[in-house]
């Protein structure tokens, strides 16, 4: 986790609407994403989530598309990608997101009951995305093997936990006096 560590210890910090947020490449794009971060990252998602049996990846757009799309191209499992457009299809499911700075709907499509899915979201902050997108599956039927998300934003709410959903996440950060602080390099399991 080396290469994570130091990306966040070195990513600038912004304000949007007094949320402190820092800007990082596997959250934001930018500055660029070296191919050594996102390999060490899917290393790391392959190793700590439970994969066995998983029919589907599952992701947010946008930034965890990158991820899941390399997690699906080391394990063969495919990937659902959750938009921000409606489509119109039979089995589309409309879901509120709902983040520290924005709210927005987002629509799944080509789930089914009965799937057994992975999801993957790049951060985990206010957990309003991923509480969404988790009851959302549990509303379709799909059963939730595991959750991942790269980075947690400690010291805030949490909806996916408040929710009843736990989430594992790769490194556990906090912003203090403008910086990023590392406060558990293992995160959750």
């Amino acid at each position: 986790m080396d290469q994570l560590k130091r990306s966040l210890l070195e990513a600038p910090i912004i304000e949007k609407n007094g949320y402190h947020y820092f800007v990082h490449p596997i959250s934001d794009g930018v500055p660029k994403l070296d191919p050594g971060l996102l390999r060490e990252i899917v290393i790391r998602i392959i190793r700590k989530a439970e994969l066995e049996d998983v029919d589907r990846i599952v992701t947010p757009a946008a930034m965890g598309i990158h991820i899941s799309t390399a997690v699906s191209l080391m394990t063969d499992i495919p990937l659902t990608v959750i938009r921000k457009r409606q489509y119109g299809l039979d089995d589309e499911v409309a879901i509120s997101q709902q983040t520290g700075y924005s709210e927005n709907e987002m629509y799944i499509n080509d789930v089914r009951e009965g799937e057994k899915v992975l999801v993957l979201d790049d951060v985990l902050s206010t957990g309003g995305t991923l509480a969404a997108v988790l009851d959302a599956l549990d509303e379709i039927g799909a059963e939730v093997i595991d959750t991942v998300a790269v980075i947690k934003k400690v010291g805030g709410e949490n909806k996916a936990a408040d929710a009843g959903h736990d989430v594992k996440t790769l490194i556990n950060v906090d912003v203090v006096d403008g910086e990023v602080v590392i406060v558990d390099e293992d995160g959750d399991s």
